[in-house]
């Protein structure tokens, strides 16, 4: 008989490897219905994140066939919240939740039903991206001894991203080894390749940093204006216009400076002239945002200005410029984290308090 009614398993699965399994097969012995969260489910692919929600749930479909179909493993994703842990657990804490009254009666009991649900959250923790396992006190714990083997999904990407890809069979699932010599011979994994190698490039010509940048987050009436990026990495990813700092000049002016560069926004008398463009900053709303994974190039500490211009039926005019492929303006209302660079979803989420 299982010791717990549910038990949680958090993790990004980037790819799915035999600890993975050997951690879900172990949860399985103790609790009768496993909720596996993939996280990092609604991010843009980029050679940490090589693949999607969708993707990685065929990985672990692959291999636990039986235990999906009948019901004993269930997926779910959970989205990134990189600058709140409250965010990220409250949406961790909802999704469990209604999982199991999804389960237990299609939906259709209140909240007071899952008093009398034993769960316990599973993993192991092995590194400070086991923190996790700390943020939930509510829920038992169901902690393992030791880690299955010495490796790390970062060790399998490091291996598999390079002109003759590895593809580890053992220490993945032969599901999983299957999966990966299919998806190595896309259009798309040239194109993580070819960034994988710009990453690994990049700090022997810049250097790691820490480096200082200045994003303008620019709202007018329930639009923003974004680029697309033109380069690596994140080539055709939408970002926030911004750059990095220049030796004589200040990050506020950057932000301007690189806003008039990457969109040549204008009106009817042409490009707005920067004094005019830094007047509708709010200086109320800048930000820094430093969390040290934000950006994959190096140590990259940003500061976001919000510019709120005028409210018209006209919107500003722009042209993208400089880095940017492309710049237009985008209803706040279309859109969505797997379209955007780095950090810059969560950056636009707590500038504009989406």
């Amino acid at each position: 008989m299982s010791s717990f009614d549910y038990g949680v398993f958090i993790g990004r699965f980037q790819p799915l490897h035999s600890g993975h399994e050997a951690v879900i097969r172990s949860a399985l012995e103790q609790v009768s219905t496993l909720i596996v969260l993939i996280g990092s489910a609604r991010t843009a692919r980029d050679p940490r994140n090589p693949f999607t929600h969708a993707e990685r749930v065929e990985m672990i479909e692959h291999v636990f066939k039986h235990e999906v179909a009948t019901g004993r493993l269930v997926l779910r994703p959970v989205s990134d919240h990189l600058y709140s842990d409250p965010a990220w657990c409250a949406q961790v804490q909802r999704c469990v939740d209604e999982t199991i009254l999804d389960l237990q009666n299609g939906g259709g009991i209140g909240l007071h039903g899952l008093r009398d649900v034993s769960i316990a959250l599973t993993g192991y923790g092995k590194d400070r991206s086991s923190y996790y396992l700390k943020l939930f006190p509510e829920w038992d714990n169901i902690q393992l001894d030791s880690q299955y083997g010495t490796f790390s999904s970062t060790d399998i990407r490091r291996q598999f991203f390079q002109r003759i890809p590895v593809v580890p069979n053992t220490v993945v699932p032969d599901e999983v080894a299957v999966w990966l010599d299919r998806f190595k011979m896309s259009e798309t994994f040239r194109g993580l390749l070819e960034e994988a190698e710009y990453l690994e490039a990049y700090p022997t010509e810049w250097g790691r940093g820490p480096f200082v940048t200045a994003d303008a987050v620019v709202i007018q009436s329930g639009h923003i204006l974004l680029v697309e990026r033109g380069r690596l990495p994140g080539k055709g990813l939408l970002a926030i216009p911004g750059g990095f700092l220049d030796p004589k000049e200040t990050v506020r002016n950057a932000a301007v400076r690189e806003l008039r560069e990457e969109t040549r926004i204008r009106d009817e008398k042409g490009e707005i002239p920067p004094a005019m463009l830094a007047s509708f900053i709010d200086d109320r709303k800048t930000r820094v945002f430093d969390h040290p994974e934000r950006s994959l190039r190096a140590r990259i500490i940003t500061h976001a200005h919000l510019f709120r211009l005028p409210d018209r039926r006209q919107l500003f005019e722009v042209t993208g410029s400089d880095d940017a492929r492309a710049a237009n303006w985008y209803r706040l209302g279309d859109l969505r984290p797997e379209l955007f660079f780095e950090d810059h979803w969560s950056i636009i989420n707590l500038m504009v308090d989406l």
